[in-house]
């Protein structure tokens, strides 16, 4: 168990050993839950690294320019 403070922000350091244990890399995404008035962070996954999963993949800069367009049209669209 690791001891960490929260800033004036509500900001906390993740330690690098606790960051290592829980596969979560520097400038990485974490998912944060909150359970029964604990909250819970682990590493969230990198949806580029799932490979073939929706079929041919264009190139990565490709793949996020297509996401940002598709989110982007999503928003705009809102009333």
């Amino acid at each position: 168990m690791t001891l960490a403070t929260v800033s004036s922000k509500g900001q906390i350091t993740l330690p690098a050993a606790a960051r290592r244990e829980a596969g979560i890399d520097l400038h990485g995404r974490v998912i944060v839950e909150v359970r029964a008035r604990e909250i819970v962070v682990r590493a969230a996954p990198d949806f580029m690294k799932l490979k073939g999963f929706a079929g041919k993949a264009l190139p990565r800069q490709a793949e996020r320019e297509a996401m940002a367009r598709a989110v982007a049209g999503h928003v705009l669209k809102r009333p």
